[in-house]
């Protein structure tokens, strides 16, 4: 991982943050097709460097998003080998330990996967419980859901895969008080 220096001004502490997050991978033959952790039964899977999972990506952009930082790129160089085939929880893992480093947990997420083959809701549920482990939150702050792009440009001819996400950071401190109300 590569180190990048802090701004000059530290971000303020603010009782919430906000943060999105895209990433798209073309879709070829032969490679394996995760997505949130999870591998999906397809005959194309993600190229990219790491494992290609579009929607950890998408996540761990968004949390780095939320709280002022580098994007995933920047902390992870697709030009770097120790990088080449690793898998993407190393990412998240990363930047959640950002995240409470910073003084922040998930409010909530929502996130968006679209493709249009092979159907995604067979491994929903699964994908849920992964980020929510990976988050370290609990299933009511945790949303996913798929669309299809209609068979229209690169997505809906299944020659890519494409996420977004929202993620609401707030305070743990301020989090803590509320749940115990």
């Amino acid at each position: 991982m590569v180190e990048v220096k802090a701004s000059a001004q530290a971000a303020p502490s603010l009782p919430f943050r906000v943060g999105h997050g895209f990433d798209l991978h073309r879709l070829e033959p032969g490679l394996p097709f995760i997505i949130g952790g999870v591998k999906l039964e397809h005959d194309r899977g993600c190229a990219a460097h790491s494992d290609g999972d579009v929607l950890l990506h998408c996540v761990v952009d968004s949390i780095l998003g939320a709280l002022g930082l580098p994007d995933i790129g920047q902390l992870f160089p697709d030009n770097d080998p120790q990088w080449k085939g690793a898998s993407s929880d190393v990412f998240m893992r990363e930047a959640v330990r950002r995240m409470k480093d910073m003084g922040y947990r998930v409010g909530n997420i929502d996130c968006t996967i679209i493709l249009q083959r092979p159907k995604f809701s067979p491994v929903k549920e699964q994908v849920k419980r992964n980020l929510c482990e990976l988050l370290e939150c609990g299933p009511e702050a945790v949303n996913v859901k798929a669309k299809t792009h209609e068979k229209v440009d690169s997505l809906g001819e299944n020659r890519s895969v494409a996420a977004h996400t929202v993620v609401l950071l707030v305070r743990a401190e301020e989090a803590a008080v509320h749940s115990t109300r």
